[in-house]
């Protein structure tokens, strides 16, 4: 039976290294592109990523073995990230294609009846949907980012933006709020494409 993240930190508590290793590749490409979204520039993503796993690999002794793994390395990397961005003189500048390539969707097989057309317009749709969660204020892009792209579940997600389960749905069914809003003037939506627009009436 494969060893849980909670037993390979033991582990590695222990000083077995390769629980570390083992951590490192179940753990990189998911934070990889999680920073990839929140932060919208790929370099900076990559070393976000290394510095948390640093972090993890200098906190290992503070690591208690009752806490959830993955939420406490996505609260490592959520503050990581919003520290650069609050530290960064860069200005935020409207999703470029190179950005919302960062976002990623979840991967659907288009019917072959479908036309180029109709694929298309998926498309368009899509990049609306992610330029309209570049555009959010960066705690509300996170929080939706853990939600919608990660799966994490709102206990922890609170935990990970160090806020209370209620304030994460104030937060969440803000940044819905406004993204039904600027997606409004889309064409009519498929529910089962879009949950973002399905999310937001949750907010009403």
């Amino acid at each position: 039976m494969e060893a849980t993240d909670a037993e390979l930190m033991c582990r590695f508590q222990d000083g077995e290294l390769w629980a570390y290793e083992e951590l490192v590749g179940r753990y990189t490409m998911r934070l990889h592109r999680f920073l990839q979204r929140l932060v919208l520039n790929a370099a900076v993503a990559e070393e976000l990523t290394q510095d948390t796993f640093l972090r993890v690999f200098l906190a290992r002794g503070r690591y208690q073995p009752s806490a959830n793994f993955s939420t406490w390395i996505y609260r490592i990397a959520t503050n990581l990230a919003l520290n650069w961005i609050r530290d960064s003189r860069h200005s935020r500048q409207a999703a470029s294609l190179e950005a919302l390539s960062m976002f990623g969707t979840r991967v659907q097989i288009a019917s072959l009846e479908r036309t180029a057309e109709q694929q298309m317009v998926d498309l368009a749709e899509r990049d609306r949907i992610r330029a309209a969660i570049a555009a959010l204020p960066d705690r509300q892009r996170a929080a939706v980012l853990l939600h919608k792209y990660d799966g994490l579940d709102y206990e922890a997600i609170a935990r990970t933006l160090g806020c209370s389960v209620p304030a994460l749905k104030s937060l969440l069914c803000r940044a819905y709020s406004v993204l039904r809003g600027r997606l409004s003037a889309a064409p009519e939506p498929d529910q089962n494409s879009l949950p973002l627009y399905i999310e937001a009436t949750y907010c009403s």
